[in-house]
């Protein structure tokens, strides 16, 4: 990519129509200055055939980047080898999906590290990424919000390296939230930009997916999210972070009020520029 992105998860909420989909969702984002959409397919894959033409038209019309966010019921560790085989097959179901309405990126969940030590959850996981196709949809492990959860920054670069297929996620939110408030000023991100790029290369961060937002968090990580006004996140020095590495890619606001973060993060990055 060439520049920097900004984008929202799922649809917005204050376009005012009565009836909101993908493709009215895109029109609208495009028409008060958002470039990219995240679609949702946390509980089942909703581009069909009978909505993939609309959407993708609609997309190629108003040049708007499409990323699509995985299962929720995602698992690649699961206990149950024919879960993991669910597991890879959701992927594969979103990854089609996706690939209908020209998307590029596919973010996911790996799984739960369960009764596994870290290293045997490693190893499974990455034995089930290795069983994905390789299409133009990229896959994009995203970092998670709770210690439970398989995902940290150095497990997720690591798997980036050994599983061709495989990018990189970076949610700032969820490294926040699982560090009980750790992200806290300009270095913190700084240090996390660059052990991305001191082991991914410049490439990484020339193509890199981003989630952030306000959060919720206690000591065991990630609750829930929250408008950035609300929240302790410090988006500003993250936004001055990604300005000085010349971090480009997308970025995509999670949160509840969708479009009206998503502006003010451009906004903000804009003035930065």
């Amino acid at each position: 990519m060439d520049k920097l992105l900004f984008g929202i998860s799922g649809l917005p909420i204050g376009s005012g129509l009565k009836k909101i989909d993908y493709a009215t969702g895109i029109k609208y984002i495009k028409s008060i200055g958002l470039d990219a959409m995240e679609l949702l397919f946390v509980r089942n894959v909703n581009v069909t055939d009978k909505n993939k033409d609309i959407i993708l038209r609609t997309k190629l019309d108003n040049e708007i980047y499409l990323s699509a966010h995985g299962s929720h019921y995602i698992n690649l560790n699961a206990d149950q080898p024919d879960k993991q085989e669910q597991s890879v097959e959701r992927i594969i179901k979103a990854m089609e999906g996706l690939s209908k309405v020209k998307g590029s990126s596919l973010i996911v969940h790996p799984g739960y590290y369960l009764q596994d030590t870290k290293e045997e959850t490693y190893n499974t996981i990455k034995e089930n990424l290795l069983k994905l196709p390789y299409t133009e949809v990229d896959i994009r492990l995203e970092t998670t919000g709770k210690g439970t959860q398989f995902g940290t920054l150095e497990e997720l670069v690591s798997l980036c390296k050994e599983v061709g297929k495989c990018k990189l996620c970076i949610d700032f939110s969820h490294i926040h939230a699982r560090g009980n408030g750790c992200l806290k000023g300009y270095h913190d991100f700084a240090k996390i930009l660059q052990y991305v790029m001191d082991e991914l290369g410049r490439a990484a961060l020339d193509d890199l997916h981003i989630h952030m937002g306000g959060i919720n968090y206690n000591e065991k990580g990630e609750k829930h999210h929250l408008p950035l006004s609300e929240s302790d996140f410090n988006y500003v020095e993250c936004l001055k972070a990604l300005k000085d590495f010349n971090v480009k890619g997308c970025v995509i606001l999670e949160g509840p009020l969708v479009e009206k973060d998503a502006l003010l993060l451009k906004s903000t990055y804009k003035r930065l520029c």
